[in-house]
């Protein structure tokens, strides 16, 4: 429905071409067959009643078209290969297509990202910051002492401790108990006409 409507092209029609001649070529096999299964047949029927000449004609006009069968399957192979060649060909047309796009959004994407230099530069100043995170941990790392990193370690326990507290369900207190009215057994009677 919003599709744009499928073009015919000219490859589609060349290809449509070629396998319609196979087509008729199989059926011209087929045709060539039965006349040789007949003249087989009229070659038989003529030494049965016992005209070898006409016998002899049969099998010539049969060996003629078997001839024709041959030259037939000949064409047949090269149509087949013609038609294989121009549907690979038509692949290697949309392959070769879509590596041209792909090689364009490669060109773009590295335009986008600046060229060779830039990311060199950029990896560059990668480096640069996680060396200077190296050295500002190194420095922490080596400033505190024991006894900062015991009061460290007491001050994360109390937070934990904390937290854990908060965390924790407040009590239910249990509601008391209240004893339920019973419910009557008795059979309502049901009102008479003088009282509505």
């Amino acid at each position: 429905m919003g599709n744009s409507p499928s073009r015919v092209t000219a490859q589609d029609k060349a290809i449509l071409d070629l396998k319609t001649q196979r087509d008729k070529l199989h059926q011209y096999q087929r045709k060539i067959t039965v006349l040789t299964d007949r003249e087989t047949a009229i070659a038989r029927q003529m030494l049965a009643k016992g005209d070898k000449q006409r016998a002899l004609l049969a099998l010539r006009r049969k060996k003629y078209q078997e001839t024709l069968l041959q030259k037939t399957d000949a064409q047949l192979e090269q149509l087949e290969k013609l038609t294989s060649s121009v549907e690979f060909a038509l692949i290697q047309k949309d392959v070769f297509f879509g590596l041209q796009q792909g090689t364009k959004v490669l060109k773009e994407i590295h335009a986008e990202m600046g060229g060779l230099e830039h990311v060199e530069k950029m990896m560059g100043e990668t480096a640069e910051e996680i060396a200077y995170q190296q050295e500002v941990s190194e420095m922490l790392g080596g400033r505190i002492s024991n006894q900062d990193e015991d009061e460290v370690e007491e001050e994360l326990a109390a937070l934990e401790a904390e937290v854990a507290a908060k965390n924790q369900p407040v009590p239910v207190q249990p509601v008391p108990q209240v004893p339920l009215p019973n419910v009557p057994d008795t059979e309502l009677s049901s009102p008479s006409r003088a009282e509505e």
